[in-house]
């Protein structure tokens, strides 16, 4: 049996390095993107975060919470990119009109 962790790391940092680098992708996207391939690159870059936030997790190294700690990280990931994606989706309806 293994012995508990004396000081863990917060999972916190973990689950804000996935939201922050879904943030930076989704608004990267809606700067330099055509708007056609906006949301085909928001789905690539959206399985990079989901991938990102499972290795983050592992490398967290406790099994306690992993899949609570996976989904909010992922959650949190999608709610990001998807208000930023209807921001961007709003001023190019703002632009053509």
């Amino acid at each position: 049996m293994s012995e508990p962790a004396l000081a863990p790391r917060n999972a916190l940092t973990g689950m804000i390095l996935v939201w922050s680098v879904a943030l930076l992708a989704a608004v990267a996207i809606g700067i330099f993107v055509a708007e056609p391939w906006r949301m085909p690159a928001l789905l690539v870059s959206f399985g990079g975060v989901v991938l990102l936030g499972f290795a983050v997790q592992l490398g967290y190294g406790r099994t306690h919470g992993f899949v609570v700690r996976v989904s909010a990280s992922i959650m949190g990931a999608l709610l990001l990119m998807g208000v930023v994606s209807v921001g961007f989706g709003l001023a190019a309806i703002a632009t053509a009109g």
